[in-house]
């Protein structure tokens, strides 16, 4: 999404207007997500995708006549039965889909984009909400704005308005709204909770696989250079190569948006990060191994003066009792273990 963000920010800046598109709404089996985003150039080129095929083409379609109106369209899209066949799906759904013209002569939208853009580099929480207008109240209306912790670029909101939206930055799915009848699109951004993977085996990588699908950066380090490599992980953020695991984690900011995993290749490294895990506000730490492993682990760290509450928030043996055997079963227990616990998280706020 940063690409998107940023190809928007470089071409308003050149006076060039565009056609955001992005899904709203969604049921059944629509080929994509709601908050997917398509940005759409006059000519017809675009960067990103809703799920292509039909669906993409009359988007497309859309598109044309919204810069030729100079008006914002919403519109919904039914999958019937040759929609169906031509996106091979199983079965059908809808997806609404607001096709919204975004002018280069609002500097507010210029400074937006370029704020979106920087935002993934940046740590705090932020709403980006989208007022949905269409038709001639949309020509020439300023009808985005970004919520950040300490200011507000573009559309303009009353303090009811904001307070209101503001309640919504706890969810990390976007939505739509309605306030004093209007409808918004409303999407929290940046602070993504962070998983750090300490170990670069093979359960670590099928771990990375999946969690930059269900919301989370993803963070690998490992004292093995042929391990902890961009080849092998794809998907991570960052890889750290270290020179071993010692003193490893005060360097990172870890903070209650943290998630660490502990699979290192031994008992020795996993003891290690564990008693410099314990001293930070990790919202979650895990480790992997039998309950054996756990607590010969737990012994030790207790004649090093680790107390019982301390060890009490640790989850070991890591994962969700699924009964797991293979790295990819493992990998699955671990992150839904992840998944239920960010959720928890959320509601305890």
């Amino acid at each position: 999404m940063k690409q998107l963000y940023e190809s928007c920010a470089r071409l308003l800046s050149k006076g060039e207007d565009l056609v955001m598109a992005t899904i709203i709404q969604k049921d059944g089996s629509a080929p994509r997500t709601a908050g997917t985003k398509m940005l759409i150039r006059e000519d017809g080129s675009f960067e990103g995708t809703i799920g292509g095929g039909i669906l993409e083409a009359r988007v497309l379609e859309l598109a044309r006549d919204v810069f030729k109106s100079r008006q914002s369209n919403c519109e919904k899209f039914i999958f019937t039965s040759d929609v169906i066949d031509s996106l091979d799906m199983i079965c059908g759904g809808e997806a609404e889909v607001f096709v919204d013209l975004l002018s280069s002569t609002f500097q507010e939208n210029i400074a937006l984009y370029q704020s979106l853009a920087e935002l993934s580099d940046d740590r705090q929480t932020a709403l980006l909400i989208s007022k949905i207008i269409t038709g001639d109240e949309s020509r020439n209306s300023l009808k985005q704005c970004l919520l950040l912790e300490d200011k507000t670029i573009g559309m303009q909101l009353t303090g009811g308005q904001k307070e209101q939206l503001l309640q919504l930055a706890r969810s990390r799915l976007p939505m739509l709204v309605t306030l004093e009848g209007m409808d918004y699109w409303v999407e929290p951004l940046g602070n993504p909770s962070t998983v750090y993977l300490f170990g670069a085996g093979h359960v670590s990588r099928r771990i990375a696989q999946l969690t930059g699908f269900v919301g989370f950066r993803t963070v690998v380090l490992d004292d093995r250079a042929e391990f902890a490599s961009k080849n092998r992980f794809p998907w991570a953020e960052k890889i750290f190569v270290l020179e071993d695991f010692a003193g490893c984690v005060p360097d990172l900011p870890i903070d209650e948006d943290s998630y660490l995993v502990i699979v290192s290749r031994g008992h020795k490294a996993d003891m290690i990060i564990l008693e410099q895990a314990l001293k930070t506000g990790a919202a979650y730490i895990g480790m992997i191994g039998s309950i054996k492993k756990r607590d010969t682990i737990y012994q030790l760290l207790r004649e090093k003066g680790v107390s019982e509450e301390k060890l009490a928030k640790v989850y070991s043996p890591i994962g969700l009792p699924i009964k797991a055997e293979t790295p990819e079963e493992i990998a699955i227990s671990i992150v839904a273990e992840l998944i239920r616990a960010r959720a928890e998280k959320k509601n305890s706020r």
